[in-house]
C-alpha cells in the first residue's frame, strides 16, 4: 500500500500525525495480540479438558450399558441454556450461566431404583456438552480476533509505518533541495546585482 502524500509542509505534518499516532498504538495492539494468543491457548486448553470428561463420562456409561436400554430417554429434556456475555481481551464472549432442565415425573416403585443417579449423571453429561459448545464459541471468537490483530500488528509494523517513514524522508529531502535551490538561486541573482553595480561604477 502506497502512501499518498504531496510534497509541502501540510502533507509533512499530516504524515508525520499518522506515523506518530501509529507508533504509539503499535505497543498497545502487540499486548492485545499477545494477551489473546495466550487466551486461545486456555480456550484450547479448556476444550481438551472437557472432551476427556465426556469421554470419561461416556466410558462409565458403557459399563451400564445394559441398564441404559430400559431408561425412559424423555425424562429429562434441557429447557433453556443462560448465557451471559464476558470481554476478554476486547472480544466479547459467550459464558454459560446456567443449563435448566425439565425432568417429567416418573414413579419410584414401578421405575428401577437407579433412575434417579441416571438423571442426575444425565444431567451432568449435558452440561459438560453444552460448556464444550461454548468453549468452542469462545474459541472461534478468540482466533478470530488475535488473527485480525496479527493483520493490524505486520500492517503497522510491515507496511505502513516504514511507508510513512519512507514518505516524510521524501518530503524532507524534497524541501531541502528546493531551500538549497533558493539559496542558490539567491546567490546568484546578488552576485549578477554586485556584478552590474561594478559595472555602472
Amino acid at each position: 500500500m502506497a502512501i499518498q502524500f504531496q510534497y509541502n509542509k501540510t502533507s509533512l505534518q499530516m504524515l508525520e500525525k499518522n506515523l506518530k499516532m501509529r507508533v504509539r498504538a503499535l505497543p498497545t495492539i502487540k499486548n492485545k495480540e499477545s494477551a489473546l494468543r495466550l487466551e486461545v491457548k486456555r480456550a484450547k486448553d479448556e476444550i481438551k479438558t472437557l472432551e476427556q470428561e465426556i469421554e470419561q463420562r461416556i466410558a462409565a456409561y458403557d459399563k451400564m450399558l445394559a441398564l441404559w436400554g430400559e431408561f425412559d430417554t424423555s425424562l429429562l429434556q434441557v429447557t433453556d441454556v443462560k448465557m451471559g456475555i464476558k470481554k476478554v481481551a476486547g472480544v466479547r464472549i459467550p459464558v454459560l450461566d446456567e443449563v435448566l432442565y425439565s425432568t417429567k415425573p416418573f414413579s419410584l416403585f414401578n421405575s428401577p431404583k437407579w433412575f434417579a443417579d441416571g438423571l442426575t449423571q444425565l444431567k451432568e453429561l449435558a452440561q459438560v456438552g453444552i460448556e464444550r459448545e461454548f468453549c468452542s464459541q469462545k474459541l472461534q471468537l478468540l482466533e478470530y480476533a488475535r488473527k485480525k490483530t496479527t493483520q493490524k500488528v505486520n500492517l503497522f509494523e510491515k507496511v505502513q509505518i516504514p511507508g510513512y517513514d519512507d514518505a516524510i524522508r521524501k518530503i524532507k529531502r524534497f524541501m531541502e533541495d528546493e531551500e538549497n535551490l533558493s539559496k542558490s538561486s539567491q546567490k546568484i541573482v546578488k552576485s549578477r546585482q554586485q556584478q552590474m553595480k561594478e559595472d555602472v561604477a
